[in-house]
């Protein structure tokens, strides 16, 4: 959606100064916060998954890249398999314990 700069300047009309540099508020890499904290929750869910376990963790706060980071380490950790999309991690199985358990080792106190 960035590709397209004619849609994010829908509310400029016109500039008569020669000078005018149109500048964007959107903030493109959000700044990752420290992991204590962040308010990560952990939660298990079987819905629209063909019956398949699952176990969630949203609520992070960061760039895409530490997110990834993150769900490798409680991915590798926990010996299972899982993927990261749309700024959650999702672990194959019940494993509320044992990944609230791996985040707090890691530093995520405020983990529920």
């Amino acid at each position: 959606m960035r590709d397209n700069d004619w849609k994010s300047r829908l509310g400029v009309v016109f500039s008569t100064n020669p000078d005018y540099a149109y500048t964007d508020e959107y903030d493109p890499v959000p700044a990752t916060l420290p992991p204590s904290q962040q308010r990560l929750r952990v939660s298990y869910e079987r819905k629209g998954r063909g019956g398949k376990a699952v176990t969630l963790v949203r609520g992070f706060v960061g760039n895409d890249a530490d997110l990834t980071e993150l769900g490798r380490q409680l991915k590798t950790r926990c010996g299972i398999g899982g993927s990261v999309k749309d700024g959650e991690i999702i672990l194959q199985g019940d494993l509320r314990l044992k990944a609230v358990d791996l985040l707090r080792s890691l530093g995520y106190t405020q983990t529920k």
